[in-house]
């Protein structure tokens, strides 16, 4: 998953390139049938088109503001994620030791335990972020359109869509614990189930007394509780409902626009004549073309209309690209960054050799 630092304008346009010269191409149909062909009945008056207009603009806002919900719960989600993560270090780093211990054992295995613990966490982090990067229908579409391909091609990698879960998670669990969790369908929670067990066989030992293992406990709940909610944005989608009508009335918008702004720009044209015959040019070039660009200044209708297009569809594509955030689209919520971030943070706190260095950002595109 990817957020941007910056969005430029270039890339909007380059993004949005292709709906542009579309918009330019509807928007001279009309123009050519109203001027060239004489068709000057062939037009829309601007009141019923204003009106839908602003109806259309709050739809686009409804929906706009919906899938910002998503994606804004999605980060809180995600900072629950980093925050549990480190408070269940701490815990680990701590709560462990020989005090109640029935058998103490040495500092050496004591390490080696809380390494294991923070190294299935690190795992547990790495089947979650696999689990919400798969595709899900209604996202595929979304990423196969042409501009979206062609910008993440070109753009950035995406690490889940590269490397398999597999390699990546092997290293921080035993191979019993690899197998057993491939072996079910939802590794992220297979993993916070072996955690549970494992406490519980420390808790026998006394490495960790009643309490302090209810505490423990909690934080594995609140780590259920976070994947959970993490779930249920990635597997029920904005309502289709919605998202269907909204793109249906931008679009009978889109077609409307230049056929209720032609007659306003021929007005234009015809006090532009009016202005010519009242007031003539010195020179005749001048005259000749001021009479030119009034007869035909319903041309200049062309890219009005194109830019009012394209500010409802880009608005509108916007809403839509921003429904499913953990998809990996360049404006998402970045959780492979922010999952080596805690992997950092957290080995960091039990003194862990071997850390990983950040990920590096893509053209100012964050994973």
């Amino acid at each position: 998953m990817y957020t941007r630092k910056i969005f430029p304008v270039k890339g909007v346009i380059m993004w949005t390139r292709r709906h542009i010269l579309l918009f330019l191409l509807l928007a001279s149909i009309p123009v050519f049938l109203f001027d060239v062909l004489r068709w000057k009945w062939l037009h829309v008056p601007w009141l019923p088109l204003g009106v839908l207009g602003t109806a259309v603009a709050f739809i686009v806002s409804f929906k706009n503001n919906a899938s910002y919900d998503r994606l804004w719960e999605a980060r809180k989600i995600w900072g629950g994620i980093v925050n549990t993560s480190r408070s269940w270090t701490i815990m680990v780093k701590d709560f462990i030791t020989n005090k109640h211990a029935k058998i103490p054992v040495k500092d050496v295995e004591l390490k080696s335990i809380k390494r294991e613990l923070v190294h299935r966490h690190v795992a547990w982090l790495t089947a979650l972020r696999y689990q919400l990067r798969k595709d899900k229908p209604w996202e595929s579409h979304l990423k196969n359109q042409k501009s979206n391909k062609e910008f993440r091609e070109s753009q950035y990698t995406l690490l889940e869509d590269n490397v398999p879960i597999e390699e990546v998670i092997a290293p921080y669990i035993s191979k019993d614990e690899f197998e057993a969790i491939f072996r079910k369908g939802n590794q992220a929670s297979q993993l916070l189930g072996i955690q549970s067990k494992r406490l519980a066989e420390l808790m026998d030992q006394g490495l960790i007394e009643d309490f302090r293992h209810m505490e423990m406990m909690a934080m594995l709940t609140e780590l259920y509780t976070l994947q959970g909610k993490s779930e249920r944005i990635k597997n029920f989608p904005y309502p289709r409902q919605f998202a269907t009508l909204n793109y249906v009335f931008v679009w009978v918008f889109i077609l409307l626009v230049p056929f209720g702004i032609m007659e306003g720009f021929e007005v234009i044209g015809d006090r532009i004549i009016s202005d010519l015959n009242e007031n003539p040019a010195y020179f005749e070039i001048t005259q000749n073309l001021q009479l030119f660009i009034g007869k035909h200044f319903v041309w200049f209708s062309i890219p009005f209309s194109a830019l009012i297009s394209w500010v409802f569809h880009t608005m509108e594509a916007i809403g839509e690209n921003t429904e499913n955030p953990f998809e990996g689209g360049p404006n998402d919520v970045p959780i492979t960054d922010l999952s080596r971030g805690i992997e950092i943070d957290i080995r960091q706190l039990i003194d862990d050799t071997d850390i990983p260095e950040p990920y590096q950002w893509q053209n100012d595109i964050v994973m």
